[in-house]
């Protein structure tokens, strides 16, 4: 029978939650989650990744995770040593990254910058963030620094059920199934006053204060040593961005390999049909 059980990480600095499949004696994978999802995302997924012990975290901010201290922020740096922490406290000196959408950023991240602890890399649908070029960064930083200033005042919706709060999610940013919503849901809604409300931390609905550039994601990319398996998805955001096409088309990394599948952004949990595809493409990457 396959085994799924729940952890807490203590690090210095914040509790995390996460949710563990596979064998104790399988090969440490950690994996991260996209933007305001948490660890059920990868819940149709992780079972049908073969020897493998996948360490799925609600990343700070999100799901049973504890939220950053006053004063902070939710930079992809900060999700980086988030996740070095958590891996050192596991007891994994050498490991692979598991990433899906903002989890995939943080993957590239962090295996560009101490690729000596990286064994290997699965990306589905994320690869690098939003850029932004030096010009642009009064502006950017002026808007940041005005939207958390402005955030004190915002209070979060709150849906008298919790089948209104899954549709809502449906119908989001970035819409994923029902089969998505509903799991996503049941780790990411907390009962308040008057209903449920999705209990990740509002901070991270603020926009970044700084953007890399083109050239610093370019050279996490070409700092990347281990082998990386990308899943782009064919109806997804990456492959919609024609700046991201034209840097994948002129990455010239070898230890890359891309596989395009017919799907959402979600492809990975919004039905069996994309867990089990990706499953397939990841399974023989690993065993390689």
């Amino acid at each position: 029978m396959f085994q799924v059980e729940e952890i807490r990480i203590q690090l210095p600095h914040i509790d995390l939650a996460a949710r563990v499949y596979g064998p104790e004696n399988g090969k440490p994978v950690l994996a991260l989650h996209g933007w305001l999802d948490n660890a059920m995302t990868f819940e149709l997924l992780a079972p049908r990744l073969q020897g493998l012990r996948i360490v799925a975290m609600d990343m700070a901010g999100h799901g049973h995770s504890g939220r950053r201290g006053p004063g902070a922020g939710y930079q992809l740096w900060d999700y980086a040593l988030d996740a070095l922490m958590a891996a050192h406290q596991l007891g994994w000196q050498r490991f692979s990254l598991l990433g899906h959408s903002l989890g995939g950023i943080i993957s590239v991240l962090i295996a560009g910058a101490v690729p000596e602890r990286i064994e290997r890399l699965a990306l589905i649908d994320g690869l690098v963030p939003d850029t932004g070029e030096a010009a642009h960064s009064p502006k950017k930083l002026g808007e940041a620094l005005l939207a958390q200033i402005a955030l004190a005042d915002k209070k979060k919706t709150v849906y008298s059920t919790i089948e209104q709060a899954v549709e809502a999610r449906k119908r989001g940013l970035i819409a994923v199934s029902q089969q998505a919503a509903e799991l996503l849901a049941s780790r990411g809604l907390s009962p308040v006053a008057g209903g449920y409300s999705w209990n990740t931390d509002q901070r991270l609905t603020l926009p970044s204060p700084l953007r890399l550039t083109n050239a610093h994601a370019l050279a996490f990319v070409n700092a990347l040593e281990c082998p990386v398996s990308l899943v782009l998805a064919e109806q997804g955001l990456l492959l919609n961005i024609p700046e991201f096409v034209y840097f994948l088309d002129h990455l010239g990394k070898p230890n890359i390999q891309v596989e395009r599948m017919p799907g959402g952004h979600h492809l990975h949990v919004n039905d069996e049909q994309g867990a089990q595809a990706v499953a397939d493409c990841f399974n023989g990457f690993f065993a390689g």
